[in-house]
C-alpha cells in the first residue's frame, strides 16, 4: 500500500518538473503529455484500489481469525490484547479507504484542471506564436525600409534652399538640407550632439553648397585626400597598395553547407554565461579562429601606410582614426562566431614580399581568452596589441568586449598612438534575422605630442533619424583645440573636414551653447572595398579573410591554418568538424589537468611552478602608460627561417 501511493507521489513530482523544464513543446506535446500524465494516474489508481481490496480481504479474514481467537478460553489478559488488536486492523480498514477516497477525488480535480490548463496553455501557445510572427515581420519590414534607404540617391528636406549656380544644377535636390547661410559649413560641436550641420566654406574654386555631417548623403562627393591641395605632399604620396601581389592568392572557398540549426535550443540554456565556456557545435561558426579576425584589422593597413609619410601629425592622427573605424566594415554580415583558439595557439600573416608587414598572433589564456598581436611594417609603422575578450549572452543579444589597448608607433617620427576598441553587440538571438552593431567612445591619443581624436559610434535606433552605424569624431591638438571634424559610418566610409574657424553658436536641445566649426569641404579618408563576388555563400568574407585559412608552406606547428577541425569545416564536413572540435577541446582540458597536478605537487613540495608561459611572448612594462602588457620577444621569423619548430607545444 505504501508503496503504490510513493509511485503515485513520485510520477506526480516527475511530471511536474518535466513540465517546467520544457520551454518550447507545441500545443499538441503539451496535450499529449498532459493525456499521458492522467493515464498514469489512473494507473496507480487501478493500482491502489487492487491493493486496497487485498487489505480489505485480509483484514476481514484477520478479523474472523481474531473473532475465533477471542471464542477460544485465554486468559483475560490475552483477551484484551486481542481485541486491541481487532481494533486496529478496522481501524486500518478505514483508513486505507479514505486514502483510496481521497486519491480519487485527487485524480478527479486534477482531470477537471488539466482541461482549463490546457484551453490556457493552448491560448497562450497562440499569443506566442502570433507575437514572433509579428516581431519577424516588423524585422523584415524594418530591413525593407533600411535597404530602400540606404539605396535612395536622396534625402530631400522640407525646406528649399537659395539658388545654386549652373555648375551645381544637377545637384539641386542634394542640397536643400540646410537653413543656414550657404557660405559657411559648420558643424555642431562633439559634446553637444553627434550629428553636425555643414556648410561648404565660401571659396571662388568650389561650389557653394549646404549639406548635413555625411556629405556622401547630403550632396557632393568628397574628394579624397590623395587629391587634397591643402593637405602635406607627402601624405598624397602613391599608398602602400601601388605593388602588384607577387603570390596569387586564393579567391574563393567553398560554399557553406545549408544546415539547419536552432540557436535557441541550445543558447536558451546559456544565459548569462562567458561565451568562451558555450560548448557551441561548429555550425554557428566561420572557418577562421579569433587570431584570424584579430589579424583581420589589417585589412586597410595601406592607411597606416600613408600615415607613416604625414609630416603633420594632425594629418596623421586623421588616417590613424579611420585606420581603427575600418576594420569594423568587415564585420558588417559576420555574425557567425570564430573558432576559439586553443591555449598556444598561433597564426601568422607574412605579406612581408607584398605589401611590406609581418603579423604574428599568438593565445596567452584559455579562460578568459586573451591573445597578443605584433605587426612590423618596413613602410614605417610598429602595432601591438594583447586583447582579453569579455563576452555575455544576454537572451536577446550577445555583447563582446575586447579588453585592452592598441600600440601604434611610427618610426621616423616617433609618434605614439594608442586607443581601445569598443562593444560589439549581436541582435535577434531569438527570433528575426542577426545582425551586428558596434556602439560606444573611442579616444585615440598620440602620447607624444598630446594630441586627440574623440570618436563616436552611434547605436542604431529604429526610431532615430540619424545615419545608420553613424561615426563622428574631433581631431584636437595638446591645448584642446579642434582642427579636424570626422564624419561617416563604420560600415562604408569616413571623411574630413578641415577646420577653418569656430565659433559659440546658439543652444542645443538640452540647453548647453553649441561650437560652430566653419570647415573647408570634407576629403575621402578611407573607402570600404566591395565584398568578393558570392560572398554571401562564403560567410560574407571579405578578399582578405579568404586568404587568411589558405594552406602556407613552412608555418608554425601551432598555427591556426593547421587546425583540424576548422580545416573540415571550411571544406564543408561540419559532422566530421564537429567530432574533431570535441576531441581538440578534451585534449586541452587534459592538459590543464596536467598542469594544474604539476602546480599542486610543487606546492606540496616547496618548490616554485611557473606554469604556462607562451613562446613568442612576454611580459614588459610599458614606459609611456606604465602597464604590464604582453609584447613580441622575438625569434619567430628566425625560426621559420630555419625550420626549427621542435619548441612548439602538441596542440592539434
Amino acid at each position: 500500500m505504501n508503496s503504490g501511493y510513493l509511485w503515485l507521489k513520485m510520477d506526480a513530482q516527475e511530471c511536474k518538473h518535466d513540465d517546467s523544464g520544457d520551454e518550447e513543446p507545441t500545443a499538441q506535446s503539451d496535450r499529449s503529455e498532459i493525456q499521458g500524465t492522467l493515464k498514469i494516474l489512473f494507473s496507480k489508481l487501478d493500482d491502489l484500489s487492487t491493493c486496497n481490496d487485498l487489505i480489505a480481504k485480509h483484514g476481514a479474514a484477520l478479523q474472523r481469525s481474531l473473532s475465533e481467537l477471542e471464542g477460544l478460553k485465554v486468559p483475560l489478559e490475552g483477551g484484551e490484547k486481542l481485541k486491541a488488536v481487532n481494533e486496529r486492523a478496522t481501524l486500518f480498514r478505514i483508513t486505507s479507504n479514505a486514502m483510496i477516497n481521497a486519491c480519487r477525488d485527487f485524480l478527479d480535480l486534477a482531470e477537471t484542471h488539466s482541461r482549463r490548463l490546457q484551453r490556457a496553455l493552448q491560448y497562450e501557445r497562440e499569443q506566442r506564436t502570433h507575437l514572433e510572427e509579428t516581431i519577424e515581420q516588423l524585422a523584415k519590414q524594418h530591413n525593407s525600409l533600411e535597404r530602400a534607404w540606404r539605396a535612395a540617391p536622396t534625402h530631400a528636406s522640407s525646406k528649399p534652399s537659395a539658388p545654386i549656380t549652373s555648375q551645381g544644377s544637377e545637384r539641386v535636390n542634394k542640397e536643400d538640407a540646410s537653413d543656414e547661410d550657404e557660405d559657411t559649413e559648420y558643424f555642431d560641436a562633439m559634446e553637444d550632439s553627434p550629428a553636425f550641420i555643414t556648410v561648404t566654406a565660401s571659396d571662388s574654386t568650389q561650389h557653394r553648397r549646404s549639406q548635413s555631417n555625411l556629405s556622401g548623403t547630403s550632396g557632393g562627393q568628397a574628394s579624397d585626400w590623395n587629391q587634397d591641395d591643402h593637405m602635406s605632399p607627402s601624405c598624397n604620396d602613391v599608398s602602400g597598395k601601388e605593388l602588384l601581389p607577387r603570390r596569387q592568392r586564393r579567391t574563393y572557398i567553398p560554399d557553406k553547407p545549408n544546415y539547419s540549426l536552432n540557436l535557441w535550443s541550445i543558447m536558451k540554456n546559456c544565459i548569462g554565461k562567458e561565451l568562451s565556456k558555450i560548448p557551441m557545435p561548429v555550425n554557428f561558426n566561420e572557418p577562421l579562429s579569433m587570431l584570424q579576425r584579430l589579424t583581420e584589422d589589417l585589412e586597410y593597413h595601406e592607411l597606416l601606410d600613408k600615415a607613416a609619410r604625414c609630416e603633420s601629425s594632425l594629418e596623421q592622427m586623421c588616417l590613424v582614426a579611420a585606420f581603427s573605424i575600418s576594420y569594423y566594415s568587415t564585420t558588417v554580415h559576420r555574425t557567425a562566431k570564430p573558432f576559439n583558439p586553443l591555449l598556444g595557439e598561433t597564426y601568422e600573416l607574412d605579406r612581408l614580399e607584398e605589401f611590406g608587414y609581418r603579423s604574428l598572433c599568438e593565445q596567452l589564456s584559455h579562460h578568459p581568452p586573451a591573445a597578443a598581436h605584433h605587426v612590423i611594417s618596413q613602410r614605417g609603422w610598429t602595432l601591438w596589441q594583447e586583447i582579453t575578450i569579455a563576452s555575455k549572452f544576454r537572451g536577446k543579444y550577445l555583447s563582446v568586449t575586447p579588453l585592452g589597448a592598441i600600440h601604434l608607433q611610427f618610426h621616423s617620427s616617433g609618434n605614439y598612438y594608442m586607443w581601445r576598441k569598443i562593444t560589439s553587440t549581436v541582435h535577434n538571438i531569438i527570433v528575426g534575422k542577426l545582425w551586428i552593431d558596434q556602439s560606444g567612445d573611442i579616444e585615440i591619443i598620440n602620447n607624444k605630442t598630446k594630441e586627440t581624436c574623440q570618436l563616436k559610434f552611434s547605436p542604431y535606433s529604429y526610431f532615430s533619424r540619424e545615419v545608420p552605424r553613424k561615426v563622428t569624431g574631433v581631431v584636437a591638438d595638446s591645448g584642446g583645440q579642434a582642427h579636424y571634424i570626422l564624419s561617416g559610418t563604420w560600415d562604408d566610409k569616413m571623411e574630413s573636414a578641415k577646420i577653418i574657424q569656430s565659433s559659440r553658436g546658439g543652444s542645443g536641445s538640452e540647453g548647453k551653447q553649441k561650437t560652430v566649426y566653419q570647415t573647408l569641404s570634407p576629403k575621402l579618408l578611407w573607402q570600404k572595398y566591395p565584398l568578393p563576388e558570392n560572398a554571401e555563400n562564403m560567410y560574407y568574407f571579405s578578399a582578405l579573410a579568404l586568404t587568411l585559412n589558405e594552406p602556407e608552406d613552412g608555418v608554425a606547428l601551432t598555427d591556426s591554418r593547421l587546425r583540424p577541425d576548422q580545416r573540415l569545416m571550411e571544406e564543408g564536413r561540419w559532422d566530421e568538424a564537429n567530432s574533431e572540435k570535441q576531441r581538440l577541446e578534451e585534449k586541452q582540458r587534459a592538459a590543464r589537468r596536467r598542469r594544474e597536478a604539476e602546480a599542486t605537487d610543487a606546492m606540496d613540495k616547496g618548490r616554485d611552478y611557473e606554469g604556462y608561459q607562451p613562446l613568442w611572448f612576454h611580459q614588459r612594462r610599458n614606459s609611456v602608460t606604465g602597464e604590464t602588457n604582453f609584447v613580441y620577444k622575438g625569434g619567430y621569423w628566425e625560426s621559420k627561417e630555419r625550420q626549427e619548430w621542435s619548441m612548439c607545444p602538441d596542440i592539434f
